[in-house]
């Protein structure tokens, strides 16, 4: 399969934003986060515990989520892009370890493996994601309570 130039440069600045999303997410960088969403963007993080809505929504929770966390690492792999013109729908493997210390100071860690199934749009300002569903494989220990 022989690809375009475009079809090239699209793939490497989608591989950009999902870069970008995971190092916002992981060093809570929130202005950052917003450089990877359309403003509506429908988010789902359900299967993995979260919670789904119109992307400000998810980044309020967010916030306030993963400040609880002392480390996230997400990891993206294995990413399959089908383009289409200013369109494009992705699923990405992602890998992500997570720590929490209780109150005591006892650390948890858990690894949660999902899919994220996206829609993507190509905007002025580059590709955005118009539509994210976390798709949780597997679960690496449990998530603490509470």
């Amino acid at each position: 399969m022989s690809l375009s130039l475009q079809e090239l440069s699209d793939r490497v600045e989608i591989d950009d934003l999902l870069i970008r999303y995971a190092t916002a997410i992981d060093t809570q960088d929130w202005t950052l986060l917003d450089t990877c969403f359309l403003p509506d963007a429908d988010v789902d993080y359900v299967s993995s515990g979260g919670i789904a809505g119109k992307y400000p929504e998810i980044r309020s929770w967010l916030e306030k989520a993963l400040a609880l966390f002392t480390v996230t690492l997400h990891s993206l792999s294995n990413s399959e892009i089908e383009l289409d013109g200013d369109r494009a729908r992705g699923r990405t493997l992602v890998t992500n370890p997570m720590c929490i210390r209780d109150a005591e100071g006892k650390q948890t860690i858990f690894t949660v493996y999902a899919y994220y199934e996206d829609e993507l749009v190509r905007t002025p300002e580059g590709w955005r994601i118009a539509k994210r569903y976390e798709r949780q494989a597997l679960l690496d220990g449990s998530l603490p309570g509470g």
